[in-house]
């Protein structure tokens, strides 16, 4: 299938610009090691041309035009970016594929879920209106008190390539909903389809610097953008230690950031579960998206009585798993994205073994696939509560395996980790699983299920796995100030001070 990769450039101020130094990063299909194109490298002079369109934008007839406009206007435009996904989405869904390496049923499904987003922000828009000078309750009836809420300002949005546009829009629709301008900087290693965002952004004359898109390196791109001195606000999603580096950065101006960053969630099962059903949310919460998922639940803990059996019936699921080339019908795992990304999950594989654990399945590359950045499904047991593959994100599609006696040795397991993002527990017991949910330290804990996530839940972790939450009215009050209104509404002097008069 021959899919044609359009050439972009930055998009900034409503345009498409060359970027200054007229940079450019390959684009590589993980699939085929393929070079398919190339998008442009900004710098920061770039960045610096793109924070101050959205300020110009922010500003613009005295914020009418945006910032201050109604919540309908704005809702206008989010609805009509919806719409153009909708009609481009065979397009984007393929472009989505070959360059994240997402099988392409998934990349379909992530479209679906970036449409509902749109249309679900520009409802709470709608609605932000209504709800502006809320009353206070006050002591005191000299007072009266209301609140206001009120955008931020020029907002950077720094988003991963594991669901290059979804993540994108978990960012822009609230950030634009709650009339915010802003930049984002996806990815360099997965940016085509946020460019595609661009285009669309053109067609439905989104008001120009209302939204600005800009790729590149991190280093040379997101770095500039984070530390910005016109930069109200920071949101990032990606590793944790570029996470640090952006707080650490944000720190020196006082200015807030929200940080989604890496996981290693568990997954109890304990031995009163149907094995089949299982299985499957087992292979689903680690193998999904190739396994590079930061909420993956890639530490199994399952009750001793039933580990043996449940884990091979595990290996016979992973098994079967279909992996091909992403655009191939019924493909279930992709490649890695990048053969950075594929050394190291191989590393990591390798490191398990050498430290003495035992790879049951998997751990290498499919015999059938002699080009791409493939891993096979891995599962690995004999694994200790010290060995990196149990204590390190490998963002890949690999399982490790420990075993359990008691409940409270289940949440000890589930509990001893630096990060907090998601987590799941399995069993019919409803009482046993609401304690779980209660115990385990994280943002979010599925129950007799693994990685179903909803535009109108809230989304993020505790720990070293960040803080902030996205998604639902949560997502909106990212971008949102809150500012209190005081009116004093008696005739009398106030009276603390003798007047002068008096005297």
């Amino acid at each position: 299938m021959e899919i044609s990769v359009p050439s972009r450039q930055l998009f900034i101020d409503g345009e498409w610009k060359v970027p200054l130094l007229n940079n450019r990063i390959p684009i590589i299909n993980p699939a085929t090691e393929e070079i398919i194109g190339h998008i442009p490298g900004a710098t920061k002079g770039d960045v610096d041309l793109a924070v101050d369109a959205a300020k110009r934008a922010l500003s613009r007839n005295k914020g009418r035009d945006w910032p201050s406009a109604p919540g309908s206007l704005r809702a206008r435009y989010l609805r009509a970016i919806a719409s153009k996904i909708t009609e481009k989405k065979d397009e984007i869904g393929k472009l989505e594929a070959i360059d994240c390496g997402k099988p392409l049923e998934e990349a379909l499904a992530d479209l679906d879920d970036v449409v509902s987003c749109f249309n679900y922000y520009a409802e709470l828009a709608e609605g932000l209106d209504a709800k502006q000078k809320a009353p206070v309750s006050l002591p005191m009836e000299t007072f009266k008190t209301y609140v206001l809420k009120e955008p931020l300002g020029v907002v950077a949005l720094i988003t991963p390539w594991n669901y290059p546009l979804l993540m994108a829009t978990w960012k822009v629709a609230p950030a634009l909903a709650a009339g915010c301008t802003a930049i984002l900087k996806p990815s360099e290693l997965a940016s085509l389809t946020c460019l595609e965002l661009a285009e669309i952004c053109r067609e439905v004359d989104l008001p120009p610097g209302v939204l600005n898109i800009v790729t590149g390196f991190g280093h040379e791109a997101g770095a500039p953008l984070a530390s910005h001195p016109d930069v109200a606000k920071v949101s990032f999603t990606g590793s944790s230690v570029t996470g640090s580096k952006i707080m650490t950065a944000a720190a020196q101006l006082v200015k807030p950031v929200s940080l989604e960053l890496g996981g290693k969630s568990p997954i109890i099962v304990f031995e009163d579960v149907d094995l089949d059903k299982t299985a499957e949310w087992t292979i689903l919460g680690c193998f999904f998206t190739n396994g590079q998922i930061c909420s993956a639940t890639s530490r199994l803990i399952v009750h001793e009585s039933i580990a043996t059996e449940f884990v091979n019936r595990l290996v016979k699921w992973a098994k079967n798993i279909k992996i091909s080339d992403p655009l191939e019908e019924g493909c279930r795992l992709g490649p890695i994205v990048s053969e950075g990304q594929y050394k190291k999950v191989l590393n990591f594989i390798s490191t398990a073994k050498s430290e003495g654990a035992t790879i049951l399945t998997g751990g290498s590359r499919p015999e059938h696939l002699k080009k791409g950045y493939f891993v096979e499904p891995t599962i690995i047991t004999d694994v200790t509560t010290s060995m990196q593959i149990w204590r390190e994100e490998v963002f890949g599609p690999v399982l490790s395996v420990k075993t359990f006696s008691t409940e409270e040795e289940a949440i000890e397991l589930a509990n001893d980790s630096q990060y907090g993002l998601g987590s799941a527990v399995m069993s019919k017991d409803l009482e046993r699983c609401e304690r779980l949910s209660k115990a385990i330290q994280a943002g979010i804990v599925w129950i007799n299920c693994a990685q179903p996530s909803f535009i109108q839940a809230p989304w993020g972790g505790i720990k070293r796995s960040g803080f902030g939450r996205e998604l639902g009215e949560w997502g909106l009050d990212n971008y949102l100030s809150v500012k209190q209104v005081t009116r004093y509404i008696s005739d009398e002097q106030w009276g603390w001070y003798q007047s002068p008069s008096k005297l």
